[in-house]
């Protein structure tokens, strides 16, 4: 299971817009503390919309908690300091658990712990002149490259919810 890691979070609205990610992708959210806003807050509900509902993630108050709670397993940081990009990394099996950590908005992820773990670090290739992408997008970014590494394993690849043939049924009925 891919296992989206949200170190401090800043803005509701890409916190619910990675919300609706996690949910489309079946991928566990883990939100790291303290935040600056309540996760019941109403842009947060308005990003994420009616899939908040079917979310599974779980809040750690501090990184601390959060590090305990993960204890020897592998974590990947997603930064501008990395020096791979994820498709050099091999994420393709499924039956592992992948973590992947992303920064706040403002400053990323601390940078000692970015120091302790360089080889875990990973960058998503931009122009130089770029600082950053937005959150929510960097984090849809890595976690489509999990899935298209692990050939979208689980996930519907038609159109589930109208039927796989909607198109053409409903060009037969217009005739």
């Amino acid at each position: 299971m891919i296992n989206v890691v949200l170190y401090q979070p800043e803005k509701p609205q890409n916190t619910g817009n990675i919300m609706r990610t996690c949910v489309a992708t079946n991928s566990f959210l883990h939100i790291i503390g303290p935040l600056t806003f309540s996760l019941d807050e109403k842009a947060l509900k308005r990003a994420g919309m009616d899939y908040i509902q079917e979310l599974n993630y779980r809040y750690y108050s501090s990184l601390e908690e959060f590090l305990k709670y993960l204890g020897k397993r592998k974590i990947y940081y997603i930064t501008r300091y990395g020096y791979k990009s994820p498709d050099e990394v091999d994420l393709s099996h499924v039956e592992e658990n992948v973590f992947v950590m992303f920064g706040k908005e403002s400053s990323g992820i601390p940078h000692e712990l970015l120091r302790n773990n360089l080889d875990f670090c990973l960058r998503l290739p931009m122009m130089p002149s770029a600082r950053s992408l937005n959150l929510s997008n960097c984090v849809a970014i890595v976690v489509y490259e999990i899935l298209r590494q692990q050939h979208y394993y689980g996930l519907a690849t038609y159109e589930a919810i109208k039927g796989k043939d909607f198109l053409i049924e409903e060009n037969k009925h217009e005739k």
